[in-house]
């Protein structure tokens, strides 16, 4: 047993011997991002492997664990081996997650946490963190004070706030605002001030704090108020806390004067002087006084009443009613009836002295009964007011009138007084019987109301008067007119979608709905014009291009609203005005021109056609060259383009223009193009003979030469091109012993020996070569000497150069040389083979036989021509000491220039 009890004991004196409980308090801001560092368990702890006490090796790796995962674990990240602490990804709101409890907001894993230590406005998160292994073993609680931030705005409960004030509200009266602005955020951070935007000069704000920090606004009356005067005020109250900068929250304070009864009744007049015959009946209005209170509700009711100074017979005579003011007859008038009544009247309001008018009325007796006025309404009529409807036709019944003395004594007559188209008049066979009718159309727009009177009198001159209204009754009989019938507008092109464009304006003399306008859009308008139909508001919902359509003609009516309606209609024009939006445009980006060369100077080579869509200024064109503006030129307004020297092919052959034309606009606009000119070539060069170089110049041919060997060639080049630089060769003239034995050919100029040479064909021939073009539409050409010598040497020079001194007398062949240009098929003719055949077979024979003695004589002078090759063989180089270069490559013959 005290084996176990040491074996159990000893490991829980040693575990209690290390363990214990440790606090540490932290504090960061709220809205942190994560991974910013709370604290370092470890070094905050001073645990061994912070300090470094114990070699690494001996020292027991240290686990941090939070003991559970409550809700303040969610906030926090902690590293299990070194035990750093950081923020989570979950940001912490101390407005949305802490709670009040007693002064301190605590949230976290501890389900009781004193707050003793925490000030009141501290938001602690609680966490129990495990410190492992066993050596080592911790219960830290970590306490993180959560600072507050100012990241509220103040912010009204209500955002229009009402406040009542009596306009006999003395200075310095103070008025507590119920609906106080709230931020969630703490101390400085919360409401600290309010102010008023407008204070009108007779409010300020004043704010009180309660024992509990909270802080109330405060209306302060600084003036005078009167309601009369101005019965409300608005403004707006904004609240603001002690943030760095400070946040604001507003809303609207509307402060309502209440009315006190501060104002009594008053009469307009102090005095009426009224008539009143004596022979009126009971009930006639004789006046009605009335009295003005500005106060409101109870405080302006106002009653009447006789003052105490009005006799009994006045009040008998006449009534007063308490509440209008109307005064009216309420007993018959008599002999005895006083003449005049002084009617002293009161206007009464609560609380205030009575106000006095003063009313005289006079009564005039009447001895005899005037005459009777009895109208019989035919047309509509209502209190006295006959309605007539305008366009009614003439002759329409208004009323009958009998006329007669009440008494049966006099003699009763009567007209109509007034103006308009009436007419009274006797209604036979009856007595004392007048009709009222019209005289002609009457109309609403011209006169509205007449007012005429039915006047009879007798014959004592006693007058009566039946006045009678007459309204006329609007028809639809007005269509409506547009203030001007041709509406001319303009708008510039590109305009911006749903422009205005302008308001149209009807009017219709006709009354209420009649008179009513409704605008519309005509048929003929395109869809993209909308028009209010109340207001007659003219847009456009696109936008216009001129360029497209620059003249816009359509019809708008105006309806109105009478029954069956009536309408016009108006003419709109719309002209689109020209903005400079479009480039000058060139009809081809790439031109070309084809010009023969030698093309005089300023000479017309082509015209540049350009456009530009535009209109007026912005579509003028000028046009310019790039480059090459020292040779070419353009006119302007033609766009005609020149050069201003000739040009030549040969010196170059095309050329390559940039021509650019820029509108009238502001900003300018342009665009280029590409201008090619292609020289064509015109027969203006003659052939050049490069070979030979000279006339006087000759080449030695042996004897010995083998018929068909080329001898020399004449070379020449044409600066043309096609046609004009086709070149043919032929012999025009002639001179040696035999001149026929050589010939050229035309394509090639190649000169070459057609038959053997003999004793007697030695000697200089004189060979003109004519080399010619081909043309168009005169060929050219150019003729040179080619000299031949034909010897076994040259032993006198000089004897040859007299020769070449001399001019020749050759006579110049016509014929023109014949060349292919391209192939050619000749037709056969179909005739009998067997001449041909005959012929070929006696050329052929004479051919051989030719060949056999040209062979034989060659090897007889074969021995003869090596015997003599020492002493000539200086002679076969030529005279001036060089060889030609250019026939040394050509063939191996010999050649000597003089």
């Amino acid at each position: 047993h005290l084996l176990f009890f040491l074996l159990f004991v000893g490991p829980f004196n040693c575990f209690a011997s290390y363990s214990r409980a440790t606090e540490l308090f932290y504090s960061l801001n709220e809205g942190l991002p994560a991974g910013v560092l709370i604290g370092s368990l470890a070094r905050d702890l001073r645990l061994p492997m912070a300090s470094g006490q114990h070699p690494a090796s001996l020292q027991p790796p240290l686990s941090f664990t939070l003991a559970s995962h409550g809700l303040g674990g969610q906030y926090v990240q902690l590293d299990n081996r070194s035990g750093e602490l950081h923020t989570s990804s979950v940001e912490i709101d101390r407005e949305a997650l802490c709670v009040e409890s007693n002064g301190a907001t605590i949230f976290g894993d501890s389900a009781a946490v004193s707050s003793s230590s925490s000030s009141p406005e501290s938001c602690l998160l609680l966490l129990d963190v495990l410190v492992l292994p066993q050596e080592y073993f911790r219960l830290v609680k970590v306490k993180i004070a959560i600072r507050d931030v100012n990241d509220n705005a103040p912010r009204f409960p209500v955002p229009h706030i009402r406040l009542s004030v009596p306009e006999n509200a003395p200075v310095n009266t103070r008025l507590a605002i119920e609906h106080p602005a709230l931020d969630p955020d703490m101390g400085t951070n919360g409401v600290q001030t309010y102010r008023l935007r407008d204070n009108y000069g007779v409010f300020t704000l004043d704010v009180e704090e309660n024992e509990n920090g909270e802080r109330t606004p405060y209306l302060i009356v600084m003036g005078a108020l009167d309601r009369e005067t101005q019965d409300e005020y608005v403004t707006v109250i904004v609240a603001e806390d002690g943030g760095t900068p400070p946040l604001v929250g507003s809303a609207t304070l509307t402060i309502g004067i209440s009315d006190i009864n501060d104002n009594c009744p008053q009469f307009n007049d102090s005095q009426l002087n009224i008539t009143l015959y004596g022979n009126s009946s009971l009930g006639t209005h004789v006046a009605t006084v009335h009295a003005v209170d500005v106060d409101l509700g109870s405080n302006a009711q106002i009653t009447y009443s006789y003052s105490q100074k009005v006799s009994q017979s006045s009040r008998d005579l006449f009534h007063l009613n308490e509440s209008t003011g109307a005064i009216t007859l309420s007993t018959k008038v008599d002999g005895d009836t006083p003449k005049l009544h002084r009617l002293i009247i009161l206007g009464n309001g609560p609380g205030c002295i009575p106000a006095v008018i003063t009313v005289l009325v006079t009564i005039i007796k009447v001895m005899m009964r005037p005459p009777e006025v009895i109208p019989r309404f035919i047309a509509n009529e209502v209190e006295g007011v006959v309605y007539l409807k305008e366009l009614e036709p003439i002759n329409t019944p208004i009323a009958f009138f009998t006329i007669k003395d009440p008494d049966e004594k006099y003699k009763v007559s009567c007209y109509l007084d007034g103006d308009g188209p009436f007419r009274l008049s006797p209604y036979k066979p009856y007595n004392n019987e007048y009709l009222l009718e019209t005289t002609k159309p009457l109309d609403f727009e011209t006169q509205q109301l007449y007012e005429i009177s039915v006047v009879a009198w007798n014959s004592e001159g006693f007058h009566v008067k039946k006045v009678v209204k007459v309204q006329v009754l609007d028809d639809n009989d007005n269509s409506p007119v547009f203030s001007e019938q041709l509406i001319e507008l303009s708008i510039e092109e590109n305009n911006v979608p749903n422009a205005f464009l302008t308001k149209l304006h009807a009017t219709d003399a006709d009354s209420g709905e009649r008179g009513q306008i409704s605008y519309f859009l005509g048929p003929d308008a395109p869809s993209y014009f909308a028009l209010d139909k109340t207001t007659g508001v003219l847009t456009v919902s696109t936008q216009l291009d001129r360029e497209e359509k620059e003249k816009y003609r359509y019809t708008v009516k105006a309806v109105d609203s009478g029954f069956p309606p009536r309408e016009s209609i108006a003419t709109v024009t719309i002209t689109v005005l020209d903005k400079n939006d479009n480039s000058p445009r060139f009809i081809n980006k790439d031109f070309s021109f084809f010009v023969p060369e030698n093309f005089p100077g300023f000479g017309e080579i082509g015209v540049i056609s350009v456009t530009d869509a535009d209109a007026g200024q912005n579509g003028w064109v000028a046009l310019s060259v790039l480059n090459g503006s020292d040779i070419f030129v353009i006119d302007t307004g033609k766009g005609v383009l020149r050069a201003k020297v000739s040009l030549d092919r040969e010196q170059q052959s095309s050329y390559v223009l940039w021509i650019e034309a820029v509108d009238g606009g502001d900003p300018a606009l342009s665009s280029t193009a590409k201008i090619t000119i292609l020289l064509l070539d015109i027969n203006d060069n003659p052939p050049l003979v490069l070979f030979p170089q000279s006339n006087m110049s000759y080449l030695l041919v042996l004897p010995s030469t083998l018929p068909g060997s080329p001898i020399t060639e004449v070379y020449a080049v044409d600066k043309d091109t096609g046609m004009n630089a086709v070149i043919a060769y032929s012999i025009i003239g002639r001179r040696g012993p035999r001149p026929e034995s050589f010939r050229i050919d035309p394509k090639t100029g190649n000169i070459t020996l057609e038959e053997s040479l003999m004793q007697n064909d030695y000697g200089l021939y004189r060979l003109l070569v004519k080399v010619s073009d081909h043309g168009y539409p005169e060929p050219l050409h150019s003729t040179v000497m080619v000299n031949l010598f034909v010897n076994d040497t040259v032993s006198n020079e000089s004897y040859i150069e007299s020769l070449l001194r001399k001019e020749p007398d050759i006579s110049v062949e016509e014929k023109q040389p014949q060349i292919s240009i391209e192939p050619t098929h000749k037709k056969m003719e179909s005739t009998s083979c067997m001449p041909t055949l005959v012929a070929l077979s006696i050329i052929s024979l004479g051919s051989i036989a030719l060949v056999t003695g040209m062979g034989i004589y060659i090897c007889l002078r074969k021995g003869k021509k090596h015997h003599r090759a020492d002493e000539n063989l200086e002679v076969q180089i030529p005279l001036n000491g060089r060889i030609n270069l250019h026939m040394l490559e050509k063939k191996p013959m010999e050649i000597s220039n003089i």
